[in-house]
């Protein structure tokens, strides 16, 4: 397809598609999905190689969110069956980013549920970062806390976090459909007070809520222009008990589509598969790989995820490698830029269910305009609360 050369084309120079062609690439035809894939795939390898960054999330405080965000199972009023617990100890939180750590993840994604962190609570964060880094040795560190006051940036990265995410989630036209309790201009304040401290900035999206191609492109152009050194897609994971827990709208091909308009977009940025994979692609996970270049290891923050174990042999298999520790992640003239941590390894957290940290989860003929995408038949039988694992006593799926 002319379509593909040129946007493979403009992905290795770094030039910017144009919003009629990202909306291109998410109306072509399942027919076409494998060679969607193989165009974003030459970009993502050009700039990525087939590594693969591995990220772990650790939840230090669950549920009882006064936001009322309405893909996530940790919202004001929801009944979804979770796990509740409040802080953790800077030891538990150490003991429970040892087991992702163990299982090869580069980077450990602290999150908690909230509007934002009093000071207090950032202090509480700061201890439990220095009691990660001096137990593990240069393992990288995101905070995940929800909106942001003036200075916190800057004393979480006093004490050594690397990377700060909030997620935008969906476009700025959408947004108040999803959240009433905050607004768009708040996270995109957040992501910039992050930049602003010298953290790796963080920023992704949830797709799935029934927002349209228009809406996918707008909220991604619009991360673009934040330049965050990483954008976790999420796919919703429709949880019952939260409102949108009949949102069924997506299917494996769509979700490469998505991930393949995210790639030529972002061609030079971490790309990360966050929550809802094993929910949405199933069996074509590794397909996948060849359009992002880092994905969360084991379980999410609420919701279980594929095994450890599995996932280390899904990225084997597929012809992948794992990063490694002396790996840099991010493309020497990001780092040259001063890519905050993303400099030696941009990732960050974004799991869809994390309310404290933001984020979550067509057809046509290539280059017209996409007809509604079959809806997906729900497999509510993927969906499984998380009940293992930190805040309990039964081991971590790692």
């Amino acid at each position: 397809m002319d379509l593909l050369n040129t946007l493979v084309d403009k992905g290795l120079r770094r030039e910017l598609p144009t919003r009629e062609e990202a909306l291109a690439v998410l109306a072509t035809s399942d027919d076409d999905v494998l060679d969607v894939v193989a165009a974003a795939g030459k970009v993502r390898r050009h700039w990525f190689g087939r590594r693969v960054k591995l990220n772990y999330l650790v939840n230090l405080k669950s549920g009882l969110c006064p936001e009322d965000c309405s893909y996530c199972s940790q919202r004001l009023g929801s009944k979804a069956d979770i796990l509740k617990y409040t802080w953790l100890k800077p030891e538990q939180a150490s003991e429970a980013a040892a087991a992702g750590l163990a299982g090869g993840a580069k980077r450990v994604c602290l999150v908690a549920s909230g509007r934002g962190p009093t000071d207090r609570d950032v202090e509480r964060v700061a201890g439990t970062i220095k009691a990660i880094k001096e137990r593990h040795e240069g393992v990288e560190v995101c905070a995940c806390l929800g909106l942001l006051s003036d200075g916190q940036a800057e004393r979480l990265r006093e004490a050594g976090a690397d990377a700060y995410n909030h997620n935008l989630n969906t476009s700025e036209g959408t947004y108040g459909d999803i959240t009433t309790t905050h607004t768009y201009a708040d996270r995109v304040d957040t992501v910039n007070k992050a930049h602003a401290a010298g953290l790796s900035a963080c920023s992704g999206l949830i797709a799935g809520m029934g927002e349209s191609d228009e809406d996918l492109v707008d909220v991604v152009f619009s991360l673009r222009e934040l330049d965050p050194d990483s954008v976790p897609v999420n796919f919703l994971i429709p949880v019952e008990g939260t409102p949108l827990a009949k949102e069924w709208n997506l299917t494996p091909q769509r979700c490469l589509r998505i991930l393949a308009m995210v790639r030529f977009v972002c061609p030079d940025i971490e790309v990360r598969i966050a929550g809802g994979r094993e929910v949405h692609l199933r069996s074509m996970q590794p397909l996948a790989l060849n359009l992002a270049n880092s994905i969360f290891l084991g379980d999410y923050l609420t919701t279980e995820g594929q095994a450890g174990q599995a996932d280390l042999e899904m990225i084997s298999d597929a012809g992948f490698e794992v990063e490694g520790a002396d790996q840099v992640t991010l493309p020497e003239h990001r780092v040259s830029a001063g890519g905050g941590c993303g400099s030696h390894a941009g990732a960050g957290c974004g799991s869809h269910e994390d309310a404290g940290c933001g984020s979550h989860e067509s057809g046509g003929v290539c280059g017209t305009p996409a007809t509604a995408p079959a809806v997906n038949e729900p497999r509510t039988d993927l969906v499984a609360l998380r009940h293992r694992g930190v805040g309990t006593d039964l081991a971590p799926n790692a």
